[in-house]
């Protein structure tokens, strides 16, 4: 008997199946996304006579005697980029990189391909979206032109499988893999199965010959990468290119590492050599914090911590009374939501109203930053808006606000500490709570700065801010 094959109808953003095609998704509610696809029939899972049985595979204990094979990094030669994947490249790794249009994602693999090029690396850049002019006319005016790099436009993930077996580079970079197809699978190019299927096929050729592969992906109108999660379930890392086109500051997320952390951080900033690394974003974000002067109401500074490294940001708010029945709130970097829990301690137990003000919030420089910690810095600058009163000298606030008005621990005191004194800040407002332990007082101990425990928000007049 042979295998029959049956229509179906699967989402394009979710992946589910469905029997009949419709306009909208009704388990993700996308519209548009539904789209026909042939799906082969099950096999009848008989053996056929004669046929060779499976053998047993080799297993390795997980114990202190078992010698297993060191892994070794291959340094791709962008500090910021190694940083974020762990240190380096691993032999076979399974990298995706994500971003929105235009935010420089070609660009960084471009400047990663010629760094691994100069240390003697053969690099196949297999793209889809452009054609070998157009790369090699942006390599000319980043200066990213190297005899190791070479171009091939090619969808086809069997030819590039081929291309791969003649020419044996040391890399891998598909851009993107929404543009590959494979022959075998009668559906779209981006389509839920070619997807997966030739991120399959990549997946086997990157782990049988240890080729670091970078597959370039979509996003969506929301910023997730699209398509199902099946392929950030497949690859070994996930990437986020991220930022305001409009800025000149690019932020690299990792958000899934298996030889790395996750939440690690690189920031870049985009010129016309293309995205340069930034060793120290501490400064480049403190705009009214690194000169002298008087700053103005509203400003205040706090020691964000993303994955191991300590970021000194700036936080801005503008309080002004509103002209409509219904107050704004804008936010920008920050989470809405957390800013109006903060507007509604700061009322409650403060006795600072905003119910009759429009708040604007935003992080200076384009970041965005999620940890809770930031929370004392926002309340300070709104607080310090509404009654504009300008923070008296370089101080910087750290802790999360609880619903009570009480600030509350926050991991990595110690290092965001260091950062403070480091960048030229005098005192650091610092959890009460995070200074009980013995252990946490002596990691917190710097003379190069004063250190000023606080307990709630109460009362702002006793903290000596303005």
């Amino acid at each position: 008997m042979t295998k029959k094959s049956s229509v179906k109808f699967v989402c394009g953003e979710c992946g589910s199946y469905h029997l009949k095609w419709q306009g909208r998704c009704p388990d993700c509610n996308t519209w548009g996304s539904v789209q026909e696809e042939v799906v082969a029939g099950p096999s009848l899972g008989f053996r056929k006579p004669g046929a060779a049985v499976a053998k047993a595979t080799k297993v390795f204990h997980l114990d202190a005697d078992q010698d297993l094979p060191e892994v070794l990094r291959l340094p791709v030669g962008i500090s910021e980029l190694d940083r974020v994947l762990g240190g380096g490249l691993v032999p076979g790794a399974f990298v995706l990189l994500s971003g929105d249009p235009g935010i420089g994602k070609s660009t960084l693999l471009l400047e990663a391909v010629f760094q691994f090029a100069k240390q003697g690396k053969k690099i196949l850049y297999s793209s889809g979206e452009e054609s070998s002019a157009q790369i090699l006319l942006r390599a000319q005016r980043l200066g990213l032109l190297h005899s190791n790099i070479m171009v091939a436009n090619e969808t086809n993930v069997e030819a590039i499988i081929a291309t791969i077996k003649e020419h044996s580079p040391d890399m891998l970079v598909v851009d993107s893999i929404q543009t590959v197809f494979c022959p075998d699978v009668p559906s779209a190019p981006g389509s839920v199965s070619q997807v997966r299927e030739c991120a399959a096929k990549l997946l086997d050729v990157a782990k049988s010959q240890d080729l670091p592969v970078w597959l370039v992906g979509h996003v969506t109108k929301d910023g997730s990468i699209a398509g199902p999660r099946v392929l950030e379930h497949l690859v070994d890392c996930v990437l986020y290119l991220e930022g305001d086109p409009n800025s000149g500051y690019r932020i690299l997320r990792a958000v899934k590492n298996r030889f790395g952390s996750t939440g690690e951080i690189g920031v870049f900033e985009m010129n016309g050599d293309g995205l340069c690394p930034v060793a120290d974003p501490g400064a480049q974000f403190l705009e009214h914090f690194s000169k002298g002067g008087a700053r103005p109401s509203g400003v205040s500074a706090t020691v964000a911590v993303e994955g191991s490294r300590p970021i000194l940001v700036e936080l801005q708010s503008l309080v002004s009374k509103t002209a409509f029945g219904n107050p704004r709130r804008v936010v920008t970097g920050l989470d809405a939501n957390r800013i109006a829990i903060l507007l509604a301690v700061l009322e409650k137990r403060s006795g600072l109203y905003f119910s009759m003000n429009d708040v604007y919030a935003t992080v200076a420089g384009g970041l965005k930053i999620t940890e809770p910690s930031v929370d004392f810095a926002a309340a300070v600058s709104m607080a310090s808006s509404l009654l504009d009163r300008p923070i008296l000298g370089r101080y910087c606030f750290v802790g999360e606000v609880g619903l009570s008005g009480e600030i509350r621990a926050c991991p990595h005191l110690g290092i965001r500490i260091m950062e403070a004194a480091k960048m030229g800040f005098e005192r650091i407002y610092v959890p009460e709570a995070s200074l009980k332990s013995e252990t946490q007082r002596s990691a917190s101990t710097n003379k190069n700065i004063e250190i000023i425990p606080v307990r709630s928000l109460s009362n702002f007049e006793k903290l000596g801010i303005w």
